[in-house]
């Protein structure tokens, strides 16, 4: 289900795993991170304890090919790891902002794996930097190391907690030190984060994907707002934060997560189709369709669910090539058009003569969707119907997701029946927010969503510090230059 920089899709900043005291542990995060990697392809990184040194290794580019070989456990020995797929959203696409970061501590080292986007990075950063910290990067995960190694407690798991009180957002992070394995959820439960056991052994990760990839059994979801520290006596769990009714992101089950994840309880798969399901309830009228086909990968399970509810024909109408990688893709409009004939082939024999109605996961800023429904109309589609197995995207993501401002958004900017001109097709049609909850098998309460769904309703679930103060000082050079005008 990945996909490219260039298409119109939302991007998650990461994915992260975590295996302690095991044979081979960097082996198995490796393994791990190959089940993440649709999480984050930009970069990747593996840091290992072998009980007296940390080792680290973090590359550009993806994980078959930085942590392919038979000398892995030598580059990196020890029986305990962290590993990271990245997407940068903070920070740019710099080798020094790829995790795991690692600091020398007065107490150890500490290694971090960090996904998801602290909303108030940039004020934190800011008062750090004026107090005298040295920064390394640009990404916000720098920050949380430097709360933990300015913190007065005397223990790492105190010192931790002490820096997650001053940071706020939409986090999971995994962290290693020289004798714990620590993860934490942030306190909303917005990025997920899953405990499994490798015979006997505590593993952490993002999906349950990843415990599938390495033989590990599902033990239970981390709890919103719960920190878990594990060393030699076990696993213990540590509430630290006043507690909060969960919101997960409802968007791991539109696109991110992979189908085969369970993610809070709920297997991604079947929400997916039912979201098809209750698209087709929604927006068939009026319509004569021949064949349902999915933009691929992402969109096959909701077209599925759309083609057995309206009782329609299903087809494999665009091959997506899965061995193209990103160094195909250049920055001009030729090579993009170019890319996207080598990721995605039309089916001719499907689409020729057919009224075709396309499922897509989403639809973002609308540019590779232009592409695709131009595809489909020469590959000889006799009509062209979009449906769009989420809500219209109308409001921009701070907590992990390279979702653009308001501007760049199409159904911010544009009605229905635009979008379908600008798009090209002969019909346009969106999944109501309700039938979205719908098909997560839960009633929506507008006054209290059980879920972060700013997205579609611009209904936030924290407070965005760092954006308020940045538009405080916008609207203040706004008056200067108004008072000098006026002058």
């Amino acid at each position: 289900m990945t996909r490219d920089p260039e298409d119109d899709a939302p991007r998650l900043e990461c994915g992260v795993f975590g295996v302690f005291e095991t044979d081979g542990a960097a082996a198995i995060a490796a393994l791990g991170l190959h089940a993440l990697q649709h999480r984050g392809q930009e970069a990747c990184g593996i840091a290992s304890f072998d009980g007296q040194r940390f080792h680290t290794e973090r590359h550009m580019g993806y994980v078959g090919d930085a942590f392919a070989g038979s000398d892995l456990t030598e580059r990196l020995p020890g029986g305990s790891a962290i590993g990271h797929t990245r997407y940068s959203t903070a920070g740019g696409s710099f080798i020094r902002n790829v995790q795991p970061m690692f600091a020398d501590l007065e107490a150890g080292g500490v290694a971090l794996a960090h996904n998801g986007n602290l909303t108030n990075f940039l004020t934190l950063r800011e008062q750090l930097v004026a107090e005298g910290a040295i920064f390394q990067s640009t990404s916000d995960s720098e920050v949380i190391l430097h709360l933990v190694a300015r913190s007065r407690k005397s223990k790492v798991v105190d010192r931790f907690i002490d820096a997650l009180t001053h940071i706020e957002g939409g986090y999971a992070l995994v962290a290693l030190t020289n004798k714990k394995l620590i993860g934490v959820r942030d306190p909303l439960g917005i990025r997920p984060l899953v405990l499994g056991d490798l015979d006997g052994k505590p593993v952490l990760a993002s999906e349950t994907c990843a415990l599938d990839m390495i033989g590990a059994a599902f033990v239970r979801d981390i709890d919103h707002g719960e920190m878990v520290v594990i060393d030699s006596d076990g696993v213990k769990s540590i509430k630290p934060f006043p507690a909060q009714e969960a919101r997960p992101c409802i968007f791991e089950y539109v696109y991110f997560a992979r189908p085969d994840s369970v993610v809070n309880g709920r297997s991604v798969y079947e929400v997916r189709k039912r979201m098809g399901n209750r698209l087709a309830q929604e927006t068939m009228t009026g319509i004569d369709i021949d064949v349902v086909v999915p933009v691929p990968d992402s969109g096959v399970p909701a077209a599925l669910g759309f083609a057995q509810e309206a009782g329609l024909p299903f087809e494999m109408g665009i091959i997506r090539n899965h061995y193209v990688g990103r160094t195909f893709i250049q920055p001009t409009q030729g090579m993009r058009e170019m890319g996207v004939r080598m990721k995605l082939s039309p089916n001719r024999s499907v689409l020729a003569g057919k009224k075709v109605l396309l499922v897509d996961d989403s639809i973002v800023r609308g540019t590779n969707s232009v592409r695709v429904v131009r595809m489909v109309r020469e590959a000889g589609a006799k009509e062209v119907h979009l449906r769009s197995a989420s809500p219209p995207i109308m409001w921009p993501d701070y907590y992990g997701i390279d979702m653009p401002d308001r501007d760049k958004l199409l159904a911010a900017n544009h009605s229905v029946d635009e979008i379908a001109k600008i798009l090209g097709v002969d019909s346009m049609g969106y999944l109501s927010v309700d039938g979205l909850y719908w098909a997560m098998g839960a009633k929506r309460d507008a006054a209290k969503p059980q879920f972060t769904d700013h997205y579609f309703t611009g209904e936030y679930p924290t407070r965005l510090l760092d954006r308020e103060i940045a538009e405080g000082r916008n609207e203040a050079v706004d008056r200067q230059l108004s008072f000098l005008v006026d002058a």
